[in-house]
């Protein structure tokens, strides 16, 4: 299952969580803030190790560095990670 590491006042997380919705891509979502020191560490790692950003994507082990929403590149992305077939 894809999981998206977000905050709810981030409109990038907001944006691509309804993008998820609108393509029927079953997600669980993360609250950055409220998560465990463990998993704030991976997606701080993630993102190039100096602070967290959001929205970041996991799925089967392969991570997408919190970006600014675009459509067409989260697709692109989506296909690369193969949370989705194309």
């Amino acid at each position: 299952m894809l999981t998206v590491y977000s905050a709810f006042w981030c409109p990038h997380c907001i944006k691509t969580e309804k993008f998820l919705n609108e393509k029927h891509i079953p997600f669980t979502s993360i609250n950055i803030e409220t998560a465990s020191e463990d998993t704030v560490r991976k997606v701080v790692e993630v993102n190039g190790g100096v602070e967290w950003v959001v929205p970041t994507l996991e799925f089967n082990g392969k991570w997408r560095p919190g970006k600014v929403f675009n459509a067409v590149e989260l697709e692109k992305d989506l296909r690369d990670m193969g949370v989705v077939g194309g």
